[in-house]
């Protein structure tokens, strides 16, 4: 007797998962390339001696990203999801030109200001969840959750080598580029997005008081508000135990390799055997142990690749598992809403990292940003073990004779 089939992902469902993963991919490059070098490259900015201000820079994207972001996503339902992303991109676009033509501390943090005014996180992921089936739109989620991943990790690498050849407003030039590329993306690649359905749909209060998802918005403002706190000191740090800016990549490249060694099998085992839960709370108290590695690293190259490595790996895995999570416990009704809660949580962790980072550094050192950082892994950390394993995924039955 034979099985019901299999329901494999149709060629355009494929397309519209790839390309709109590529979308993410070439805008969240464009921000995650600054990360590495810019605490170093500041000091040659007028203002750039405050680390404060130069952790405002690098996480003021977050706050304009934070307040826009909700609103984006209505208006991706009203006039339409397209139209919205090519706006937000030229938008970007635009911030990228003002933060390259920059000469203070300032005009950076104004071009940053108007980078994340291009919030179009929510509408992307609203499209993707339009283009897909239910029972694909995991996978979708999962592959825009790994993109992030993989770009952040990608532009460790490739950023000490471009900020070598370009300087730190080529890299800005760069950034106006992929945005650009990413419109041609969106226009040419992604399938035609359906009409918005006018049916009812979920109001912000019921996802705020949906625990399961707040406690997963939580651990995506603490992920994100981490990242970018790590990357107020980490390059100093490296510079600090005798290596020079363009030779980083020496260290990412490794790390970033072996970090995806670790992840890919992980999150494979975790969807597989409906160990979604114990791998995520692995890779946050992982999270935490990595900072705790931060504080006893301090002048050492080797320490501080170790724990680079391991982050990586944390950061990956958390990153890929999230939206997953996210569009497998959101009511049918409310996902879009909850993708836009979600994604704004995210950018004002973005944001507030920088702040908070460049504020302790300036104050306490890079022993106040690790321990502060510690603090805030643990805490998530005691959130996730409160968490309800997200429901397995339907099992296909294979066929039989």
């Amino acid at each position: 007797m034979s099985a019901p089939s299999r329901d494999p992902m149709t060629p355009a469902e494929r397309r519209a998962g790839v390309s709109l993963a590529a979308i993410f991919a070439l805008r969240m490059l464009g921000l995650f390339l600054i990360l590495p070098v810019f605490a170093v490259h500041a000091h040659e900015l007028r203002g750039g001696d405050n680390l404060t201000l130069v952790g405002l820079a690098i996480g003021a994207y977050g706050f304009t990203q934070a307040c826009l972001q909700i609103a984006y996503g209505a208006a991706s339902d009203r006039f339409g999801r397209k139209p919205v992303i090519v706006f937000g991109l030229l938008l970007f676009v635009f911030g990228s030109v003002v933060a390259a033509l920059a000469d203070d501390i300032f005009g950076v943090i104004a071009g940053r200001v108007l980078q994340g005014s291009g919030a179009i996180s929510a509408a992307v992921t609203a499209l993707a969840a339009d283009l897909t089936r239910d029972q694909h739109r995991t996978k979708v989620m999962a592959m825009i959750g790994s993109s992030i991943g993989l770009v952040f990790a990608g532009s460790m690498v490739a950023a000490p080598l471009l900020y070598a050849r370009i300087g730190l407003d080529g890299l800005f030039w760069l950034t106006a580029l992929l945005a650009a590329a990413a419109i041609g993306v969106l226009l040419w690649i992604v399938p035609a997005a359906p009409p918005v359905p006018r049916g009812s749909r979920g109001s912000l209060g019921e996802v705020l008081r949906n625990g399961q998802l707040m406690r997963l918005n939580f651990g995506v403002f603490v992920l994100h508000l981490i990242q970018t706190m790590m990357w107020v000191v980490v390059p100093s740090g490296l510079v600090a135990g005798g290596l020079a800016v363009e030779a980083h990549w020496k260290i990412y490249l490794p790390a970033v390799l072996l970090s995806f060694c670790a992840m890919v099998p992980a999150v494979i085992v975790a969807e597989r055997r409906n160990l979604v839960k114990r791998v995520f709370g692995a890779a946050v108290l992982l999270l935490l142990l990595v900072q705790v590695g931060l504080y006893l690293s301090v002048g050492s190259v080797i320490a501080l690749a170790t724990v680079l490595t391991l982050f990586f790996v944390a950061f990956n895995v958390l990153e890929a598992t999230q939206p997953s999570w996210i569009s497998r416990v959101a009511p049918p009704h409310a996902k879009g809403m909850a993708l836009g809660v979600y994604n704004t949580l995210q950018s004002i962790g973005l944001f507030l990292g920088g702040v908070l980072g460049g504020w302790l550094a300036q104050h306490f050192g890079t022993a106040g940003v690790s321990l502060c950082a510690a603090a805030l892994a643990l805490a998530w950390l005691l959130v996730a073990a409160t968490m309800t394993p997200p429901p397995p995924r339907p099992q296909v039955a294979t066929a039989r004779n």
